[in-house]
């Protein structure tokens, strides 16, 4: 009788296989189960079990959301799922073990594990061959109860964790994930359970992604292995186990490229090239993300990523409302702000948004997953065409609105509000949003005019 094995249902005189999907596999598989025929009569069902299970693996597998998600469970990972399909089958989850011979739970779950086991082949000693890792699983937390060790968390474990509870679906974060991952497991495989490693397995690590990098880099990495460890700790309730890469040294301060170094502002000659240049070539979408990024200093995915009903133009002060949604994610707390608009930047914002529907993205080619990627690609083309250091780029228009603030004299607390640098302080100094605008306007009109950059406010 088919009273046990997983997705199997009789209905009538016929018997299915029929599984729920993941809700994060669902747009991939095209529907919210899978439900195929498995025959007319029990022993049919048994015989077409093996290859209907199997397709269905192989369907969830290829729709798993992420390539991190899409590797094979772990032996942690195994044990959960085995201990929630026990307590779904009616075991009692406190059992430890048979207490006499007649002790009717150990009894039903040996008659289960014997029906889990019913469809593999079997050897001499009429011994189950070929166990899937997740029936092995389940057999071992049926016939062990709540006495079957748990498996040690792994690395691997931790990073699965970090990617549901900290990336999601950001792709961006995903993939420096992945490359992160990439670069540990050449140094320690992803199997070591976490309690494992130590010190030294934490500067080999170190050394590796080093090589090649600079310290600076090597710092934004080994911050995300810092974070992915320092979460396993407190999810898996590693209690007494202390992070070896906690205060790890990666090199001399002075040997660290600074910021800015890799960056730097636009010269102005070039400026008016690479402007010239964009405003001949580029679609009028880039050439209005241009603009405005030329006269505010934001990051690239702030305006890209702008919805119409951020554009407030109907205001003492027009500006743009930098805020999360879902098509564009926030950088940090500090970058949630009001940038004012002026001269040509607001006259683009004016020109987009009558352009635009009256709601949603107002740059609906870059406002998506990877828009501000593809924005940064196609601007950097025309950058690059207009001067041949490497060193200017899309982002160099940043960091020259960020150089105009610091010669005309504007405070170090108004210059961090302008450009989403703010601790917070700089709202307890000025009051609310329109104190704020107010400041952060004229510290741009200020900026601006003194290199005569200003046409007509």
């Amino acid at each position: 009788m088919l009273m046990v094995i997983r997705y199997v249902q009789r209905r009538g005189n016929s018997w299915r296989y029929r599984r729920k999907v993941p809700p994060s596999a669902k747009s991939m598989v095209g529907k919210g189960e899978i439900v195929f025929p498995l025959g007319a009569s029990e022993k049919e069902a048994l015989r077409n079990y093996p290859h209907i299970h199997a397709q269905a693996e192989r369907m969830l597998s290829g729709a798993a959301p992420t390539r991190l998600a899409a590797q094979a469970a772990t032996p942690w990972e195994l044990h959960k799922a085995a201990i929630r399909e026990a307590t779904r089958l009616g075991f009692n989850a406190d059992w430890r073990g048979w207490q006499d011979v007649d002790d009717l739970e150990g009894i039903s779950r040996d008659v289960t594990a014997e029906q889990v086991t019913q469809h593999y082949p079997r050897d001499e000693e009429d011994n189950p061959v070929g166990l899937s890792p997740s029936d092995l699983a389940l057999i071992k937390v049926i016939r062990g109860g709540a006495a079957t060790p748990e498996p040690a968390p792994t690395l691997q474990d931790a990073i699965r964790v970090y990617t549901s509870e900290r990336v999601g679906d950001d792709h961006k974060k995903l993939n420096q994930l992945e490359h992160v991952s990439k670069l540990v497991s050449e140094v320690v495989p992803l199997t070591r359970p976490l309690s494992s490693l130590r010190r030294a397995d934490a500067r080999e690590v170190r050394d590796n992604i080093l090589d090649g990098r600079t310290v600076a880099s090597t710092q934004r990495y080994l911050n995300v292995v810092r974070a992915i460890i320092n979460l396993a700790i407190r999810e898996f309730d590693l209690a007494g186990i202390n992070n070896p890469f906690d205060k790890l040294p990666v090199g001399r301060l002075d040997q660290a490229e600074p910021d800015k170094g890799l960056r730097s502002p636009f010269p102005e000659a070039e400026l008016r090239h690479a402007r010239a240049r964009v405003m001949s070539h580029a679609t009028i979408e880039l050439q209005q993300i241009w603009r405005i990024l030329e006269f505010t200093g934001c990051r690239l995915a702030e305006i890209s990523g702008i919805r119409v009903e951020d554009v407030v133009l109907d205001h003492a002060i027009p500006h743009i409302k930098i805020v999360w949604h879902d098509q564009r994610r926030i950088k940090t707390a500090a970058s949630h702000r009001w940038v004012p608009l002026i001269d040509d930047g607001l006259k683009a914002a004016q020109e987009a948004v009558q352009a635009a529907s009256s709601t949603g993205p107002l740059f609906p080619s870059y406002c998506r997953d990877g828009g501000s990627d593809a924005a940064s690609a196609a601007l950097g083309k025309h950058v690059r065409a207009s001067t041949s250091d490497r060193k200017v780029v899309t982002h160099s228009l940043r960091h020259r609105v960020k150089d105009l603030l610091i010669l005309a004299g504007v405070s170090t607390a108004e210059q961090e509000f302008v450009l989403g640098h703010a601790s917070g302080k700089v709202s307890e100094v000025y009051g609310g949003n329109d104190a704020l605008l107010r400041v952060t306007q004229r510290a741009l009109v200020k900026a601006f005019e003194q290199r005569g950059d200003l046409s007509n406010l």
